[in-house]
C-alpha cells in the first residue's frame, strides 16, 4: 500500500505550483478516507492535462465529466476547511 501511495504522490507533482498545493496535502490528509470508487476517480483526475485542471480548480470553466467535477468539489471543500 505504501508503494501505491508513493506512486500516487509522484503523480500529484504537477508543472503548476497551484495544483501541487491542492493535490499533495489532499493525498496526505484525505485520500485514505475516500471510497474505492472515489480513489479511481481521483486517479483519473490526475491523468488530466494541467491547463484543464487549473481551469476547473480556479473556476474558470466547469468540468464536463460529472465524476471528475465532483472530485474537484471534494478537493476544493477540503482545502477550504
Amino acid at each position: 500500500m505504501q508503494e501505491n501511495k508513493s506512486r500516487l504522490k509522484w503523480a500529484c507533482r504537477r508543472g503548476m505550483l497551484e495544483l501541487d498545493v491542492l493535490f499533495m496535502p489532499f493525498v496526505d490528509e484525505a485520500y485514505d478516507a475516500l471510497s474505492e470508487h472515489q480513489k479511481q476517480v481521483f486517479k483519473r483526475l490526475l491523468a488530466c492535462d494541467d491547463p484543464d485542471l487549473f481551469s476547473w480548480f480556479m473556476g474558470h470553466k466547469p468540468c464536463q465529466d460529472p465524476e471528475l467535477a465532483d472530485m474537484v468539489d471534494v478537493i476544493l471543500k477540503r482545502v477550504k476547511v
